[in-house]
């Protein structure tokens, strides 16, 4: 902590002019132009109080579990539950006496610390070096609340331990925006939780429903909760149909024209003059459980894990508003995209969707559905229409880009654009998570924290089973045509 401070006192005294140089590890021209050395010495220190922030959440937490400890053992054995409740309740309104907050805060804190310190090493390690925030620590909290120990400890491994069997890959989990971590430790949760997801959608399913809420100022909101295919489906026809809607002539945004046009489905069917839709939801599902002899969850664009069945189903009616992607069952890597259309710029487009997920912007979250094909280095500029200089900013971050000196780098077929700030930052791409499928070998034991239902099938697939699954007759059975686009022939063939 006192180096903390001390760096701080340098950033703020080079913010005030009285000491030139950087020790923030980044290249620059410090004292070569103090108006950017006094706003870099700013952000410098900004990073650096944000890490003073968690190294005391950290303090915090080492502070409240030990005094949980220590009352327990002052308090008198309990000798009923009642006398045991009323033990925690003081235990927690002593702490929120302390604190000055809420009891609901303070046991709050109690339980997270409780979690940190007996449960999660690495989460808690990270947060006292101040490379994890307390909003990421509490993340890692909620999401392995409903895992056995080992399920929890290799989620935690796969984001913190770099070293840990398939680590996460791309920027690191205290580098993304905590909600972004919580879709991805989410995702990872879905997979390898004890109970499968097969199991927890049927339980879910029976309480799907409508719901009306009245707001302020003449308004509501009305919101449903069903199946997430569905919710997929219904959300994409809209944004579809509302950009169709879009023109020079019409005020109202993408946001107003999506909730107008499903007010007038509902109330009135499809609006006069509102365009057919024709979006599709990106669908992720492993060769094996597309065969029935695996059961590891498909991934909805936009979403997340879904179960194998409802993957199997939406491929199975051949639904023309989901597009089916297969992933390897060695690497867990895309294999190829169901294609209906041969032009190759829709193709690169869709590979962009299943590539960056969503807008590529750091801690953006916008989906890939909303978002626009652009050129990492502008043609122009001598940029190819080639995979690896295409991304897909939400229209916010794409203005950014060519208004501002915030610059996209380094994408590659399979990883998205890193971004480099105007005072020369970098920020590293948010890759997808993918993983293959943890089976045991032939006679093995499957992993301990895996769900009964991933226990290996009887026979694994027969060759001719696999490549019979990747041929579709009407599309792939026929080449694709000349690639008049750099690096496509490479990217197709890989």
């Amino acid at each position: 902590m006192k180096d903390s401070i001390a760096a701080v006192a340098v950033f703020a005294a080079r913010a005030a002019g009285h000491a030139p140089g950087s020790v923030s590890g980044r290249a620059s021209l410090a004292g070569s132009d103090p108006l950017r050395d006094q706003a870099d010495a700013y952000l410098d220190g900004l990073a650096e109080v944000a890490r003073m922030e968690a190294r005391l959440a950290g303090l915090k937490v080492h502070f409240a579990a030990g005094y949980a400890d220590a009352a327990e053992t002052l308090a008198a054995p309990a000798r009923s539950p009642q006398e045991h409740t009323m033990h925690e309740m003081s235990l927690i309104a002593e702490v929120a006496g302390v604190l000055t907050v809420s009891e609901r805060s303070a046991a709050a804190l109690l339980s997270d610390a409780r979690t940190l310190a007996t449960a999660l090493p690495l989460t808690l390690g990270a947060l006292q070096e101040g490379m994890l925030s307390w909003q990421h620590a509490r993340v890692m909290c909620d999401e392995t609340s409903a895992l056995e120990p080992p399920a929890a400890a290799a989620l935690e491994a796969h984001f913190l331990d770099p070293d840990a069997p398939r680590a996460a890959r791309g920027c690191p989990a205290g580098e993304l925006v905590p909600a972004r971590f919580r879709a991805k430790a989410r995702s990872w949760r879905e997979r390898h939780h004890p109970v499968s997801i097969e199991a927890r959608h049927r339980r879910s399913a029976a309480d799907r429903r409508l719901e009306y809420a009245p707001d302020r100022d003449g308004m509501a909101w009305l919101s449903s909760y069903m199946p997430a295919d569905t919710a997929s489906g219904i959300w994409a026809r809209a944004t579809e149909a509302a950009r169709a809607l879009q023109g020079p002539d019409e005020p109202r945004t993408l946001t107003q024209l999506r909730a107008d046009v499903a007010a007038d489905w509902l109330l009135r069917g499809v609006a006069e003059g509102t365009p057919s839709p024709t979006a599709q939801v990106l669908v992720t599902v492993p060769v094996l459980s597309l065969l029935g002899t695996g059961s590891e969850p498909s991934m909805l664009d936009g979403y997340g894990p879904i179960p194998a069945s409802m993957a199997r189903r939406i491929v199975g009616e051949g639904a023309t508003s989901f597009l089916r992607v297969l992933t390897d069952p060695r690497s867990g890597a895309p294999l190829e995209i169901g294609r209906t259309s041969y032009r190759i710029p829709k193709a690169m487009r869709q590979w962009l969707r299943l590539r960056d997920g969503r807008c590529p912007f750091p801690g953006c979250s916008n989906p890939s559905l909303d978002n626009e094909a652009d050129h990492l280095l502008a043609w122009d500029d001598g940029g190819s229409t080639g995979i690896t200089n295409l991304g897909q900013p939400c229209p916010k971050h794409h203005r950014l880009k060519h208004a501002t000196p915030w610059n996209p780098v380094d994408a590659t077929r399979d990883k998205p654009p890193g971004w480099t700030s105007p005072s020369g930052r970098c920020y590293p791409s948010e890759e997808q998570d993918w993983e293959p499928p943890d089976l045991a070998p032939l006679g093995g034991e499957p992993p301990e924290w895996a769900p009964q239902e991933w226990v290996l099938p009887v026979r694994e697939p027969l060759d001719w089973e696999l490549e019979d699954l990747l041929e579709d007759v009407d599309s792939l059975d026929r080449p694709l045509p000349v690639d008049p686009f750099p690096e496509w022939a490479s990217f197709a063939a890989a």
